[in-house]
């Protein structure tokens, strides 16, 4: 049950003590009253209250006076300051020291009881943004996953169990499920968590910038090396190293890095002398980790290195219990950053996000939610502030094309498309919707672009 908040009303005036005690009880507060600023300024320096109400002539030691020593002994507390003798100029400097409100007397006790409750909301919202604050910086740089489904609070429990083992592991899952999120919940939970993690995008390079990237290149190993530079693998000795996208690295660099893991040393460009590493391996990849192996687009030894323990991330669409917890976390973190106090979302938007396929997992969910935080313009998010396809209920995948079915890569190009729509053509922050790297969109749709557009034979 929540405690009635805490007020402290200073007056050397009995009788105005007594009513104003009065009327705050009657609200529900817990009132402690004080008769002089002396009595009043002890009370302060021996716990703290949610506000004080006090009078700003009084001897010896006065309103103002416990209106500075109020915020600087409690700077959260709110308070109100009451007069008889009212100016401009006594207003102004009490609103300056940190008052919230300057009442003149005679008043009306509704008007007291309108001022205070106006404060202790904006106390309220003002520690409820604190602590959510704090939630969310205790997370920063740290997984947290949110979630009830069974078989991912499963998989959650095997993380924990392998974290604290040096095996290697492979995250499979769908682009925008948070396979990144669990790579660093596995390094948080080792004993590696004070050693770096090191991610690399695999579908980011070219071979020779693979090389040079991954590996590093002694002093003029190559035209411009001017100075030795350490690579990512050395880079990551002593932590944990993320091998995002696997299937995408080129099998060049798998004959190296397969050495790399099984000898634990790595060799720089132009070096005949190996260094020693000693790393953790994290791989993932969203394609169909078997069928890869299959069309040989990842080795099988490699493969078999990686993968002594497989953690798979479930789609989002096949857990819409979580969708609600999401969202409301989503809600409180953009709320935050906006600066803005979207506090619920209503129970229609909800139900029409839970019926949603997400072809974008939790990355299309946030993108959804941080859309509807900064246009909305009250306290909630509702079906209004929901995408145009979403609002409508229509989906902008999985639907016939002439009466037919179509294809997986039809519809992979037509919600590249859409995303790329939704923002605006920007490819940049479409490939990060996607959950891929920007060259990787560029070869879809050049792909995509030349199938369209055959050469003539």
């Amino acid at each position: 049950m929540k405690k009635p908040d805490r007020i402290l009303i200073v007056d050397d005036e009995e009788i105005a003590v007594r009513n104003l005690s009065h009327v705050m009880m009657a609200e529900g507060y817990e009132v402690t009253t004080a008769h002089s600023g002396s009595e009043a300024l002890a009370l302060l320096e021996s716990r703290q209250f949610d506000l004080l109400l006090t009078d700003l002539r009084m001897e010896r030691i006065d309103g103002m006076v416990l209106l500075k020593a109020c915020k600087e002994l409690h700077p959260d507390s709110e308070v109100i300051v009451i007069t008889g003798y009212a100016t401009t100029e006594t207003a102004v400097h009490a609103m300056k020291l940190g008052a919230f409100h300057y009442i003149a007397k005679p008043f009306h006790f509704d008007e007291v009881r309108k001022v205070v409750a106006e404060a202790l909301e904006k106390l309220r919202l003002r520690r409820e943004n604190q602590r959510l604050r704090a939630e969310i910086a205790s997370y920063r740089g740290k997984a947290k996953f949110i979630t009830q489904d069974a078989a991912t609070l499963r998989m959650l429990d095997l993380a924990r169990q392998i974290a604290p083992t040096d095996c290697n592991v492979l995250v499979t899952g769908d682009s925008g499920t948070g396979k990144e999120l669990l790579v660093q919940f596995l390094h948080r939970h080792s004993g590696r968590h004070s050693g770096p993690l090191v991610a690399v995008n695999c579908g980011a390079f070219n071979k020779e910038l693979f090389a040079n990237e991954l590996f590093g290149h002694e002093r003029e190993a190559f035209t411009g090396a001017a100075s030795a530079r350490k690579g990512l693998i050395e880079a990551a000795s002593g932590g944990t190293l993320f091998l995002d996208e696997i299937t995408e690295m080129p099998p060049e660099m798998q004959v190296k890095l397969l050495r790399v893991i099984q000898e634990r040393e790595v060799l720089r460009l132009g070096a005949t002398v190996p260094i020693k590493v000693d790393l953790r391996v994290v791989a993932a990849t969203n394609r169909d980790i078997a069928q890869a192996v299959a069309d040989q687009v990842l080795r099988p030894d490699l493969y078999f290195r990686l993968n002594v323990v497989t953690l798979h991330i479930t789609p989002l669409a096949q857990r819409p219990d979580d969708i609600p917890l999401l969202a409301q976390h989503l809600l409180h973190k953009f709320s935050l950053q906006m600066d803005k106090p979207v506090l619920a979302i209503t129970p229609d938007a909800l139900e029409r996000l839970q019926a949603y396929a997400f072809p974008g997992n939790v990355r299309e969910l946030e993108n959804i939610i941080e859309r509807g935080v900064a246009i909305s313009v009250g306290d909630t998010l509702g079906l209004e502030q929901l995408p145009p396809h979403l609002r409508s209920g229509e989906l902008a995948v999985f639907r016939k094309k002439n009466g037919r079915i179509p294809t997986l890569d039809e519809q992979e190009h037509d919600y590249i498309r859409w995303v790329l729509d939704a923002v605006g053509g920007n490819q940049t922050l479409a490939a990060q919707a996607l959950g891929i790297n920007r060259s990787s969109l560029w070869r879809k749709l050049k792909t995509r672009s030349a199938d369209d557009h055959p050469t003539p034979q």
